[in-house]
């Protein structure tokens, strides 16, 4: 084990995003991370495809299982019976986090939840995700992450406006709720790994998706505190600076982040409409922002004359900052992101390599390493239980009984 959490070992019984996404990162960080698995199905997103990677020995692997879940060992293991529950505890001995995003009390028939692990591990740090959290009206109901984008305010700050083309709600194209809770779980971690060094405790860490979702609206969630509106939705557009947002070109439309007065001055150079940087109605952001529409009228009407390719090219020159709007496959190819290794090759378990999305944090001392590729189902599962003190015999039998996948056994996945 390499990197700054080398030592810490988390045990997940996460599923789906908000909770592997938040025990990838602890993996990519040096953690040891068990990922706890349904024998025979594992993780819902192992089947939430196509696409899928198949794997030699013929497995599936789905993208989406892969975007969210390397670095673990995956061990299956059937919590709802008293052995499976004895394995969860007896793993909960030996780990320093522990992170579950079932309904609230789901864990609780089975001698799981927080009050009980902590009886096993006192110093554990059990972190909890849930659509609405443990206590409130809403706690009971579950929480996908389209719903939280809805009920949280992002759909409707999100889409054209309705007098627009193509007007309406939109919701983000990845699930930034589930995502935004999992860098909020591993920061909230972190914080609780230090103050256990310190202060000797573990603690219990309560995380719900629609408060994620209230926090990171930002800027948004302070204009309608400060002016007492709620913001719209306004396409491309910044609610707050003008012009920011997409423009259209004779061939296209590309990005354009004017962040403030000279870069404006230069823009207005760049398009050759200089009078617009003494025009009162332009001059600074608070009037640009006032006259929007006009002022973005003005500006498509000079650069749908010429190229996306011209006005980026002479807007970079003079730093104005602007960027083409790429496909998905055009940033993989940008040079940019290659030369920052955001595409990594791993090798998985039968010995061939898969890409994926590099890790985009750069570590002077402890470099990132990208040790283990998304397991298979129950890949792990022999390998752990022997390391926890289970002889061989008695891990058969449990794989006899159902109580867990042994990857490659004769009762395997």
């Amino acid at each position: 084990m390499s990197g700054p959490l080398a030592g810490i070992k988390v045990l997940d019984l996460s599923r789906i995003l908000a909770g592997p996404w938040a025990t990838q990162v602890l993996a990519d960080y040096g953690a040891e991370v068990i990922k706890i698995e349904r024998p025979n199905a594992g993780d819902d997103t192992r089947h939430w495809g196509p696409p899928y990677h198949i794997t030699r020995s013929k497995e599936e692997l789905s993208a989406y299982f892969l975007s969210t879940n390397r670095g673990k060992q995956s061990v299956a293991v059937d919590i709802s019976t008293p052995e499976g529950q004895a394995i969860i505890k007896k793993l909960s001995r030996e780990c320093d986090v522990f992170i579950e995003n079932f309904k609230v009390g789901g864990l609780e028939p089975y001698g799981l939840d927080y009050n009980s692990i902590k009886g096993v591990n006192p110093h554990i740090i059990y972190c909890s995700i849930t659509g609405f959290g443990q206590d409130g009206p809403y706690a009971q109901k579950a929480g996908y992450d389209a719903i939280i984008q809805a009920m949280g305010g992002l759909m409707s700050i999100t889409g054209e406006p309705d007098d627009q083309l193509g007007a309406g709600p939109q919701k983000v194209g990845v699930a930034v709720s589930d995502l935004m809770t999992g860098m909020y779980a591993v920061s909230a971690i972190l914080a609780a790994l230090y103050y256990r060094v310190h202060g000797g405790e573990g603690q219990y860490i309560d995380l719900a998706l629609m408060d994620t979702q209230v926090a990171w609206l930002a800027n948004q969630g302070m204009n309608f505190l400060v002016s007492g509106e709620s913001p719209g939705r306004q396409g491309t557009a910044h609610p707050n600076i003008v012009p920011y947002q997409t423009i259209e070109a004779s061939d296209g439309y590309f990005m354009l982040a004017v962040g403030n007065d000279r870069q404006f001055e230069h823009f207005c150079q760049v398009i050759g409409r200089s009078e617009l940087i003494q025009d009162d109605r332009f001059r600074t952001n608070r009037n640009r922002v006032n006259n929007r529409e006009l002022l973005i009228s003005i500006i498509q009407s000079v650069t749908q004359q010429k190229p996306r390719a011209y006005w980026l090219k002479q807007l970079d020159d003079v730093k104005v900052p602007c960027g083409p709007i790429n496909s998905i496959k055009e940033v993989f190819n940008d040079p940019q992101v290659k030369f920052r290794s955001m595409l990594q090759s791993i090798k998985l378990s039968m010995n061939e390599t898969i890409n994926c999305v590099g890790n985009p944090v750069k570590f002077s001392k402890t470099p990132i390493e990208y040790r283990k590729a998304p397991p298979v189902l129950a890949e792990d599962t022999i390998q752990v239980l022997k390391g926890a003190g289970y002889s061989e015999s008695t891990i058969q039998d449990l794989i006899k009984l159902g109580v867990i996948n042994g990857y490659g056994s004769e009762n395997g996945d």
